[in-house]
């Protein structure tokens, strides 16, 4: 057995063993800093007990003291050598307050992860080192590690600080670790509207969040109307305006934040509705009939885009469709879809047109219809269309004019733009399968309803082309 290593404090007595055993008993020689101990001329600091196993080392006042033993065998000449060179360090007698030689650090974790955190202090006495959440010891005061400790934290849901305590008879000390778990962002604030017009809305919101966001979502739909929300996605600040949207048209916005980890919850909805606007399209299904020989009944349905709350309409009339539509007389009507316009001249063919407007402006006109001013003559067919059906033939079809009892519709129509007229009267019917026509053709075509007492005004022109032959088809595909 060889000397070991030890630590003493200063003027204390430090005990050196060196042990070994042959045959013949090998013999023991002590060096002190590699020189041979003398036990005589020391003042009674070193000593050798039991035959030189063990040195006495007395009162050492030395920061460092190198010992090492030789051990021999036979006296004439040495066959075994061994030797260990123990270093004391020995210090004086000092009193140090703990300090944390390794502070513990904030960790940042994802939802549910592990951290590990590590607390090292010193001083003279070693303090000892302990855990606490709050007012809450994690370490066990009966398992209390000296000078380190680490606190291991699984499946960590929750930000916390977590709190180091190293301490001795010369005081306490505390540090601080906080633990910042990534979740997802908390919901904005409810989005204020600051801003209006027909087919945009601005908002502004609060962010919600005292951690930075990476970026928001705008969530807007129509309301009371069951479907998705669309998003505008990327918004990097607290304001936005929302563009494309329909006139006087009620909404729903809420906006999403979007940190690293992903989208948190939407924050509150607001509901606004966008400003006015002038209608888009003009009143539907405008007709006209005769109630005596001077006077007509117009009536027509709300336009399909509104754009806002409509405040009346304009009814237009002349019986010179030529001039400009700010010559025609002009009829206004307020919250009602049909009039009656009287004081005409007997026997003409009017034009009439009609227009809605908002508290913004007017919208566009209709497209005009003719009636002509002669008790009981009907008026004009709706929804006249034309669809080709083969190379010969051509379907027509039409709604009757409301209210009037027709006894037969004149259908006028003719080849191409410059054709000669062709007259083909009807039962009293929806619809006419018109043949014997020419493939590959343009015709153009109008209807008039016709009562006993006379021939009503005819529809606008409309057009169709037949169908080209096949066999012309065959010739192309060869050429």
């Amino acid at each position: 057995m060889g000397p070991q290593l030890k630590v003493v404090e200063r003027t204390r007595t430090a005990t050196m063993l060196c042990a070994a055993s042959g045959n013949p008993d090998p013999e023991i020689t002590w060096f002190k800093d590699f020189l041979p101990v003398d036990t005589s001329n020391n003042n009674g600091r070193i000593k050798q007990l039991r035959s030189g196993r063990v040195l006495l080392l007395i009162n050492i006042k030395t920061l460092i003291v190198s010992v090492h033993c030789m051990l021999s065998i036979c006296k004439t000449w040495t066959i075994f050598l061994y030797m260990l060179l123990p270093v004391f360090y020995v210090f004086p007698v000092r009193r140090v307050p703990p300090r944390f030689s390794i502070p513990p650090t904030n960790h940042e974790i994802m939802p549910g992860g592990s951290v590990n955190i590590t607390c090292v202090a010193v001083g003279s006495p070693m303090p000892y080192v302990k855990w606490m959440l709050g007012a809450e010891d994690l370490t066990p005061e009966d398992d209390m590690p000296i000078g380190r400790n680490v606190l291991e934290l699984n499946d960590v849901r929750q930000s916390a600080n977590y709190t180091c305590v190293a301490m001795s008879t010369l005081g306490v000390i505390e540090a601080i670790a906080q633990i910042t778990v990534k979740a997802l962002p908390k919901p904005p604030g409810t989005p204020v509207v600051t801003e209006s017009t027909a087919t945009s809305i601005t908002l502004t919101w609060d962010s919600g969040n005292p951690e930075p966001v990476s970026y928001y979502i705008i969530q807007h739909k129509p309301k009371n109307i069951e479907e998705p929300y669309k998003e505008i996605d990327g918004v990097a600040t607290t304001r936005y305006s929302v563009a494309g949207l329909s006139p006087y048209s009620e909404y729903e916005f809420r906006v999403v934040a979007v940190n690293n980890i992903g989208r948190g919850p939407p924050s509150e909805p607001v509901s606004t509705r966008t400003s006015e606007q002038a209608p888009s399209s003009a009143p539907r299904n405008v007709q006209a009939r005769m109630l005596s020989s001077t006077t007509i009944l117009v009536q027509w349905e709300e336009p399909e885009e509104p754009n806002g709350q409509i405040q009346g309409y304009r009814v237009y009339y002349t019986m010179d469709p030529t001039q400009h539509v700010n010559s025609w007389m002009k009829h206004n009507v307020a919250d009602s879809h049909i009039t009656t316009i009287g004081n005409l001249v007997p026997q003409k063919t009017y034009s009439v047109k009609v227009l809605a407007f908002t508290s913004v402006g007017d919208g566009p006109l209709s497209s005009d219809i003719q009636v002509i001013t002669q008790t009981g003559v009907p008026g004009q067919p709706l929804n006249f269309k034309a669809e080709p059906e083969s190379e010969t033939s051509i379907l027509l079809s039409w709604t009757p004019p409301r209210s009037d009892t027709i006894s037969s519709y004149e259908l006028i129509y003719k080849d191409g733009e410059h054709g000669e007229e062709q007259r083909v009267s009807t039962e009293p019917t929806t619809s006419y399968r018109l043949q014997g026509l020419r493939p590959n053709s343009l015709y153009l075509f109008r209807l008039a309803a016709r009562s006993p007492q006379g021939l009503g005004a005819s529809t606008a022109e409309i057009s169709a082309r037949t169908m080209q032959s096949s066999r012309c088809l065959s010739l192309q595909t060869l050429f």
